[in-house]
């Protein structure tokens, strides 16, 4: 049976995106999870896809809480993820991050990126992270839909996702917080799916990251993918290409990554340690992916 891959369509994924329109459902197929990390997260819990590509912070900390729904067996993107602060249109108050304390903040679900940003950014002002209201709105669109109707006061989202909306005049920027870590990395429930299976994809994987991501293919092919693909303009596209970086092996994580994080999250009260520490053995799944120095 091909292997389920949870996904969210964003230019990220065209790697992905690559693999599949050649392998054509014989492996894998892809189920999109447009409210993002949360979702991926909610369909491993029920069975509903084998493999999640995922947001780092959200993985890692859903593991540190405990879940035994899925452990770490790749990395996907290595570069930071620039979130951006969207807030509504023209009447919005809201013109500066700092004007958001206190109010009431939307998410796409409990445990998204976009909640866990917003405890980043907390701790980034200065902000008691122990009294952060939160409003569930599901989608981007959802998003969108709360800032401009005054039911929150502001997002997080990734920003060239978000710029398409914001440049036809459907909401505001008003700041950005990149990620304290890499961006992306890839889950698997640890005995619904075999090890094997789950490495030949990560295997398959690589050659079409390292291949999206060749400086020869970063000069054009890998650009026009995304604006054929996406539709967004060759700017922007070229613009974000800069800067995100992938990694040569899949199949490996850098140990600092699991260590990092946790302690960005733990000092943001996202997560708290066991006595003794966190257990990295915990966090992935070592018959698919190596724990690199």
């Amino acid at each position: 049976m091909p292997l389920r891959v949870g996904y969210v369509r964003e230019h990220f994924c065209s790697p992905l995106l690559q693999f599949a329109a050649v392998d054509q459902g014989k492996t894998f197929s892809l189920l999109e999870c447009p409210s993002g990390t949360g979702q991926l997260i909610s369909r491993l819990t029920n069975d509903e896809i084998d493999i999640a590509i995922a947001l780092t912070d959200a993985l890692i900390a859903g593991i540190a809480k405990g879940s035994q729904a899925y452990k770490l067996v790749g990395s996907f993107v290595t570069s930071p993820l620039r979130w951006a602060v969207i807030t509504g249109k023209r009447d919005s108050p809201y013109n500066r991050i700092s004007d958001l304390q206190g109010t009431t903040l939307g998410i796409s679900r409990n445990g998204s990126g976009s909640q866990i940003m917003a405890y980043v950014m907390a701790l980034q002002q200065g902000w008691s992270t122990d009294n952060l209201a939160f409003q569930i709105n599901d989608d981007i669109q959802g998003l969108i839909n709360s800032v401009n109707d005054g039911s929150t006061s502001a997002f997080m989202w990734e920003w060239f996702t978000t710029k398409p909306f914001v440049d036809a005049g459907e909401c505001r920027f008003i700041g950005n917080v990149p990620t304290p870590w890499p961006s992306w990395l890839i889950a698997a429930h640890p005995t619904r799916t075999r090890a094997s299976d789950v490495g030949q994809f990560m295997g398959s994987l690589s050659g079409y990251v390292r291949s999206f991501s060749s400086p020869e293919q970063r000069a054009g092919p890998s650009v026009e993918f995304i604006k054929e693909k996406f539709g967004y303009p060759e700017g922007d596209v070229k613009a974000w290409i800069q800067t995100v970086a992938y990694p040569e092996d899949c199949a490996e994580i850098p140990s600092h990554v699991l260590t990092d994080t946790l302690a960005v999250l733990e000092k943001a009260g996202v997560v708290k340690a066991p006595e003794g520490g966190f257990d990295l053995t915990q966090f992935f799944n070592a018959s698919v992916v190596k724990l690199t120095s």
